[in-house]
């Protein structure tokens, strides 16, 4: 079995720029990833604060860089990590499929929506409750939805929705929204958007299997077809909880050069404890996570 320099867990904007800066080393490494290339950076429907783009979809930024770790020829495989083993001097990563050995990795895993936690919540993923309204938008074309969350993602997903949907309510559980001032001041110029502040949801409704409204804690009931959840995310960090440091949310613990706790383990992007989550800060921690481990393979030849 061939032992890799490097294996990068996740393919979103900061695993791939690790990919990019490990491969452009010359360094025997490979990319897995579970899902699709970009991580959460896909589900955005525009991107307009990247330095170099006025304004560019997320799966067209995406799917550019992927491009160039294409055309740099580096390994990749749609797998799911499941488990990581300390096997002497290497690693052993373990896969849904198949094991492979390393001298390094780049844990690049990323978030994942956090739910409400309601009743039916799971039960109606799909069938009306959905955590990304660029994915979902298009099936409530002229359709009455709600929205939940006051962050940038929230305000940037119902501009996307105002666009197609015959009403948009937007509930959030403060008094202020705390996106982008630029975002908010779009938001309030629409006119079938209805905001409704320190407003949360108590109860979901179904009728036939699908999402028939939601009963907020002012006991008004709202009928809506779409209902769209943007309260935060977790990390995708269960896998690892014996593996390094987390903190106790579960984000990984690095320090300034996305060491983890254990020797040779890297980690960059939405994946790691830290104080701005953007595009362009994982961006930078993928550069400096890859640097790090060239240099570490230096010393330990």
């Amino acid at each position: 079995m061939q032992i890799y320099d490097s294996i990068i867990i996740g393919s979103g904007i900061a695993g791939m720029t690790g990919s990019l800066y490990l491969k452009r080393e010359n360094k025997n490494i490979l990319l897995i990833e579970k899902e699709m290339p970009g991580g959460q950076m896909v589900k955005t429907p525009a991107i307009e604060n990247y330095p170099g783009f006025v304004k560019i979809e997320g799966s067209t930024l995406a799917l550019s860089i992927y491009e160039q770790i294409k055309n740099l020829k580096v390994e990749t495989l749609f797998e799911e990590v499941i488990d990581i083993k300390e096997e002497k001097q290497n690693y052993e990563v373990k896969t849904n499929k198949n094991v492979y050995k390393t001298k390094t990795i780049l844990l690049a895993t990323g978030r994942e929506p956090r739910k409400l936690g309601l009743p039916k919540e799971n039960e109606l993923l799909g069938k009306g409750i959905s955590y990304c309204a660029t994915c979902d938008g298009a099936f409530f074309k002229g359709k009455e939805v709600a929205i939940v969350g006051g962050a940038s993602t929230a305000v940037t997903e119902a501009l996307f929705l105002s666009e197609i949907c015959k009403k948009v309510y937007v509930l959030y559980r403060k008094d202020n929204l705390r996106s982008e001032d630029i975002l908010k001041e779009k938001l309030y110029k629409k006119e079938n958007v209805e905001i409704l502040y320190e407003t949360s949801i108590k109860e979901i409704k179904e009728e036939k299997g699908k999402l028939k409204s939601i009963i907020t804690d002012k006991n008004r009931e709202i009928k809506i077809e779409g209902l769209f959840i943007f309260i935060g995310y977790e990390p995708k960090s269960t896998f690892l909880k014996n593996i390094v440091s987390l903190n106790n949310d579960g984000y990984i613990l690095v320090n300034k050069k996305m060491e983890t706790s254990k020797k040779g383990i890297y980690a960059c992007g939405d994946s790691i404890q830290k104080e701005v989550y953007q595009l362009t800060t994982a961006t930078s921690e993928g550069t400096i996570a890859a640097i790090s481990i060239k240099n570490y393979l230096l010393e330990t030849e």
